[in-house]
């Protein structure tokens, strides 16, 4: 479903032949899966969209080939184009790739040899599911509020303190889990180390499902003396702001093309049915306030796709931080879609608020875009102070 040509001089030859390839899957493997509507629905059904990409090889690009991925990975522009087909076939499958990527850049970008080879394969074939876990009660983008903390005891690391707002939480084999080792340094730039923790560990507590308006496996989960051997650090003591920062840094432009690929979704919806629907006798598509509004749509879709890709490409051709490029493609793509499907249902009438439709099942999933991973207020003040910066 990506719109390759308005991207091409983004992309390399590869990618135009896996944008095909993941259109394929998805039609074939994704689409026709029936909406979870609930959150035990959503939580099977998120295991058998992971064993499927798994069994497809699609995580392969999240991951360098000497731990199983692609022999360009880690490859963002890759990503983006999987993520934004996966997001306007099934959000909930979009989910189940990100968490993916989020659990393995971390293990990527910091961690040792023994850490990476135990854990990436398994993350890269859908073996384990894996989640991301900084977002504390007290804690979301005040990082420095976070109270979970891990001290040392010899060999080990013990961990104590709650985490929410978890993506897969319950349901994940393996969590990427940030934590104060520092105290007197608080959670900044040089108290805050990371961790893998595995599923199962005594304790570690799945607390309790948090419920969203579209079914999503999403939770709450609390660790009490929950001890990790000390293998298990994610880069050096003190790396967890830097390591937290870098993944988010590069990831936000896939958080961007998942929104690209629901407003795809929501025009192509929106088009369909103008053609269809006659009012006043003649289509809807002939009144020229409903031609505006596609209008719109259409080309709030494109800006946001150039900034996405934009993004991805300066991450793969090796630029050390992306944060402004990752963040005005964040920021804005989300937007973007929030009012492309917006509008959508506008065009849709009475059918765009119908729970089954898929544009209100888009119009509950879209909003989670603009918060998580730095929400939009978070990058606007990101893009001014590197304005400011230089």
């Amino acid at each position: 479903m990506p719109d390759v040509p308005t991207v091409r001089v983004f992309l390399e030859d590869r990618h135009v032949g896996l944008a095909a390839d993941v259109r394929v899957f998805a039609d074939a493997e994704i689409a026709p899966l029936p909406p979870a509507h609930d959150d035990a629905t959503a939580r099977g059904q998120a295991r058998e969209i992971l064993k499927r990409l798994g069994d497809a090889g699609w995580i392969r690009h999240a991951v360098p080939e000497a731990y199983g991925g692609s022999p360009h990975a880690p490859d963002l522009r890759a990503c983006c184009l999987i993520r934004e087909t996966l997001a306007a076939a099934s959000p909930l499958a979009d989910s189940v790739f990100a968490l993916q990527c989020l659990g393995s850049m971390p293990l990527t970008l910091a961690a040792g040899d023994a850490l990476r080879r135990r854990a990436l394969p398994e993350i890269v074939a859908g073996r384990w599911m894996a989640a991301f876990a900084m977002t504390e009660p007290e804690a979301g983008s005040d990082v420095a509020a976070m109270t979970t903390r891990a001290r040392r005891d010899g060999g080990e690391w013990v961990l104590d303190g709650r985490k929410h707002l978890i993506t897969n939480a319950g349901l994940a084999d393996v969590y990427i889990v940030f934590a104060v080792t520092d105290p007197e340094a608080g959670a900044g730039r040089r108290g805050l180390s990371c961790f893998l923790v595995e599923a199962g560990r005594p304790g570690l507590e799945f607390v309790r499902p948090q419920v969203l308006s579209e079914p999503h496996p999403l939770g709450e989960i609390a660790f009490a003396g929950c001890r990790v051997p000390a293998g298990n650090l994610v880069g050096g003591e003190g790396d967890g702001f830097k390591v937290g920062m870098g993944t988010l840094d590069r990831l936000r432009a896939t958080v961007a093309a998942a929104a690209c690929g629901m407003a795809e979704r929501a025009l192509a919806e929106a088009l369909a049915h103008a053609r269809e629907r006659r009012q006043f006798g003649r289509p809807l598509a002939e009144h020229q306030l409903v031609q505006q509004k596609l209008a719109r749509m259409a080309t709030e879709l494109a800006a946001a796709r150039l900034l996405t890709y934009r993004a991805a490409h300066a991450a793969d051709g090796g630029a050390e931080r992306v944060t402004l490029e990752s963040a005005m493609a964040k920021s804005y793509a989300t937007e973007a879609a929030q009012r492309v499907v917006d509008d959508a249902v506008q065009v849709l009438g009475g059918r765009g608020v119908l729970r089954d439709h898929p544009v209100d099942r888009l119009y509950r999933s879209v909003r989670a875009l603009r918060i998580y991973e730095g929400t939009t207020e978070i990058q606007q003040l990101v893009i001014a102070r590197q304005l400011l910066r230089s």
